[in-house]
Parts: structure tokens; sequence; C-alpha cells
């Protein structure tokens, strides 16, 4: 199969900021607003208001024996007021068709979420279920600051040891090779992977451009595997001083047809899936952007290989890229 040319140039791939690269990386709950204040449904709006004044809420969940079942934001008080409702519980005007992330997602999937549905906040789930905060875009970019300022001194300094790995070494031809087996449905762990893999190419001397074009395409690559395959896959990464192959295969179902599953928004995810904000259609246009050469061979009897090639030349950002 001829290999699949990359839209974008490097140069527009270095759109790819140190932001965006730990949205893949930071963990919603690392993140998120934990202490939250949930309202009764049985009180009324115009109590509700009053909280929203003195706490200056924007929006806040509803839960009833402690289970969520619903939302009110101000835009749900304001539309009681323009009915002259204010006297009404807050159960006739919650909001119950709620969209949720859960606590160990990425903090990327909650962007996507929130571009999907321009939601103003979204509740957080934990592992079984339950409420365990809120999230908003000012939580992110809260979250996304504090990140950057953190002292990176000690990861330098074993960047500096382990960059010379290649260099220690003479052979006719030198790889190191990562291999993670990834499991059908878990995501839980979704995204470990791939942050692995990107502080190991940080550490071996790689750009920190090539490391988050490298971490982002095996991050959907990943989750890839966690969601449509039949019993999950492996993820294998070989880095060399001049490439670096990465390939994620798995033994089905497979893809009827490789040509519409690059469509931008194509997907097959079930709507359990998509209520969990994953399985958008994205992840193969997203992993096009960051590689150089991108191949994907699928069958029924055989399942999906993807093979993704990064090359590392003087045109990167950083001419010693692995060395």
């Amino acid at each position: 199969m001829t290999p699949i040319q990359p839209e974008i140039s490097d140069k527009r791939a270095e759109t790819i900021t140190k932001t965006e690269e730990l949205a893949y990386e930071l963990r919603i709950h690392e993140v998120m607003t934990k202490d939250v204040h949930s309202l009764s449904p049985d009180i009324k709006m115009e109590e509700a208001l009053e909280i929203f004044q003195k706490e200056r809420f924007s929006g806040a969940p509803v839960e009833q024996d402690g289970e969520l079942i619903g939302i009110l934001s101000i835009e749900d008080l304001i539309h009681a007021l323009r009915e002259n409702h204010i006297d009404a519980l807050v159960r006739e005007y919650m909001t119950t068709q709620m969209t949720t992330v859960r606590k160990h997602d990425p903090v990327v999937e909650a962007l996507k979420t929130f571009a999907r549905t321009n939601y103003g906040r979204l509740p957080v789930l934990d592992e079984n279920g339950k409420l365990a905060g809120i999230i908003t875009k000012g939580d992110i970019t809260n979250g996304l600051l504090k990140a950057l300022q953190r002292n990176y001194q000690e990861e330098e300094l074993i960047r500096y040891r382990a960059s010379h790995l290649f260099e220690d070494i003479v052979s006719g031809r030198t790889s190191l090779i990562l291999r993670y087996d990834i499991r059908k449905g878990d995501f839980i762990h979704g995204g470990n992977a791939s942050s692995n893999i990107k502080r190991a190419l940080l550490r071996l001397g790689a750009s920190p451009q090539v490391a988050r074009r490298c971490g982002i395409a095996v991050y959907e690559a990943e989750m890839n595997l966690i969601i449509h395959t039949n019993h999950g896959g492996t993820l294998r990464i070989e880095i060399e001083p001049h490439k670096i192959t990465m390939e994620a295969y798995d033994d089905g179902p497979g893809i009827e047809d490789v040509e519409e599953a690059m469509r931008p928004g194509f997907s097959t995810a079930t709507n359990e899936v998509r209520e969990m904000g994953f399985g958008a259609g994205m992840g193969l246009v997203n992993i096009k952007r960051c590689v150089d050469e991108m191949r994907l061979i699928s069958s029924k009897d055989r399942g999906t290989n993807l093979y993704m090639i990064m090359y590392l030349n003087d045109t990167d950002e950083n001419p010693q890229t692995v060395n």
C-alpha cells in the first residue's frame, strides 16, 4: 500500500504546543473542581438563585440519594425568571440529559467534549459512576498553567543522562524497541503508554516537538485499540537515530472501508463509548497530522495494522534529535 502523505508540513505541525501536549498528559482529576456544591431537586429555584449569587456559581449538579440526576445552569434560572416561575422546584428546570466525563480520562477528552457540545461545565464521574467533581474550561486553563510552571530540573538531569545512550553504543544499526499491551475497554489506563513513550523520547534527546507529535499520534492509536478492537492490541515503537517507527496492531474486527475510516468524523464507536466522550472519529486525522508517513492495513480475518513513521533529520526543531 502506498504510504499516505501528511496534508501539512513539519512547519505547520509546530502548532502542536506544549499546552496541547499537556492536555494529552494531564488527567481530568488533576484539574477539576473537587469540592462541589450539589443541589437538591426539591428546593425552589429562588433558593438556587440565592446560592448561585452567594457562591458565584454559573452552574451546579443536582443529586438525590447520592446519585447525579441533573445539572442546573444560570441559563435555567433565567428561563424560570422569564416564565415567572421562581417558586418552581429545581427538578422542573434542571437538565437531565447530561454529558459527563470520567476522572481518569485525559484532559484532552474534556476539551473534545466541550468543543462538541458547547457546554460550559461537565460533571466528572468516578469509576463507580458517582459524582467526583465538576470541570470547566477555566479549570483546564488553570491546571495547564500550573503544569507549565512546574520545576523540570530533575527531569532535565534524567534526560541528559539518557540522551547519551546511542552515542555510547557502537553497532551497525542501533535501535530501542518499546512494546505495550493495550486492553480493550481499559479507559482508566488509556493514555499511559503514550505518556511513557513521550517521556522516553525526551530522555533520549528528542526535541520537544518530536516528542509531542509522537505522543499525540500514539495516544490516538492507543485509544483506537481500547475502543474498536475485540481484545485490545499491541503498540510497538522502534527508536533509531534517524527515524521513529510506531505500530499499532490487533486481531480484529478489522475495518471494512479503510478510505471511509480516514474521513474526519467517521466512527464506528458505540453509543455507550460516545456518551463517555470518546469515538469522535478524529483519531486517524490527528495521527495523519502528526507523522511523516502513515499506512493502514486492515481485514476482517487478520485485524488491523497501523504504521506511523517520523523521520529525524536536520529539518527538525533540534538537529541532534535522538543521536
